[in-house]
């Protein structure tokens, strides 16, 4: 079995979920969606197609590369740069080129925008010899850009012309069927595969989650995240954290300047979580009463399945799909993206 996934090379979920298939032995390819001439450490075991790539920084040594090698990333980046001003279309082309040679049985998009857009592009070059295609939704693919201006006719033609579509939630699934879906709906999968229960029962804390003194909050913003205001929400709750540590994760620099105002104004430690491993990450989860993670659009959201496989209490905004695994005041707290008061009332009642 020859499979060519394209996908972003750089995405822990990319390589999560082709790590699924290690054992099988087939052959596997990836072409980046996104071409930074970089890949994610936890890739191994296939062959990548960059069309330059940096050879004397962030190697992955078990990985094949496929690509011109320049010096460094930077050379990279300018390559590309200048390749797209001369030819807009040539990420087309090399796919094309690409296809033609490895003949694969399968081609795996994961993701619409960047990989599913691409894909959709280099098969209309092909006649009725285009691999079978299987063509997954991340989580905001369809929910959120379907209503965006000039995505809803590329997001049809995808699920018109793909021969099978897969999703992470029910909610994406009725979705693609009411815009015309005509391949077959594959089972209900997370994007991440799932989780080593063994592997992650041995870093959890046993203790009741209620002993915890703990709170996680996910720290994205930007044009989906909303950890500022998460943020606001635990000021509101400000009577109520004495003796608790606030940890925030993935936070960019405006959150980390908000973080430490507010740990000044309210007295209450916040951490900023540095870069570090999944395990670790999952350890910290691991030691958390709540986990808070806010955004105007997901999927299951990994990182709610993270907070349930290591015992903490989530709180998710009702733009994820977090209805279809959490009971709403039993097992978890769905509230509103843009609501700071609802937030911290669902988090005291917790």
């Amino acid at each position: 079995m020859r499979i060519l996934f394209i996908a972003m090379s750089d995405s822990i979920h990319t390589a999560r979920w082709i790590s699924q298939l290690d054992k099988q032995g087939w052959d596997i390819h990836l072409f980046p969606s996104r071409d930074y001439g970089s890949s994610h450490k936890d890739l191994k075991n296939l062959t990548l197609y960059h069309s330059f790539y940096g050879y004397l920084r962030n190697l992955n040594k078990n990985v094949q590369y496929k690509g011109i090698p320049v010096f460094s990333h930077y050379l990279s980046w300018m390559a590309k740069t200048a390749k797209k001003f001369i030819n807009p279309n040539y990420r087309v082309d090399q796919l094309e080129n690409v296809i033609k040679k490895i003949k694969p049985d399968i081609i795996h998009s994961m993701e619409f925008q960047s990989a599913g857009y691409l894909t959709l592009e280099a098969k209309k070059r092909f006649d009725s010899d285009f691999p079978i295609w299987i063509a997954t939704n991340w989580g905001s693919d369809i929910y959120y850009f379907r209503n965006v201006s000039g995505h809803e006719s590329k997001i049809k033609e995808i699920l018109e012309k793909c021969d099978y579509y897969s999703c992470e939630c029910k909610r994406d699934g009725l979705l693609a069927m009411e815009m015309g879906l005509k391949g077959k709906l594959l089972p209900i999968l997370p994007n991440t595969g799932g989780f080593e229960v063994n592997k992650y029962s041995k870093i959890r804390q046993n203790n009741p989650t209620s002993s915890r003194r703990l709170i996680l909050l996910k720290g994205n913003q930007g044009w989906a995240g909303r950890a500022l205001l998460g943020l606001q929400a635990i000021e509101l709750c400000k009577e109520e954290l004495s003796g608790y540590i606030i940890a925030i994760y993935s936070a960019g620099d405006e959150v980390k300047r908000e973080a430490n105002n507010l740990s000044e104004r309210i007295n209450v430690p916040i951490k900023i979580i540095p870069p570090c491993s999944h395990e670790e990450i999952m350890g910290i989860f691991g030691k958390s009463r709540v986990y808070i993670g806010l955004s105007i659009t997901d999927a299951i959201s990994t990182s709610l399945l993270e907070a349930i496989m290591m015992g903490t209490f989530p709180i998710q905004t009702n733009t994820s799909c977090a209805s279809e695994w959490i009971i709403d005041g039993e097992t978890g707290f769905i509230v509103p993206p843009d609501n700071p008061q609802i937030i911290a009332k669902r988090s005291l009642k917790q």
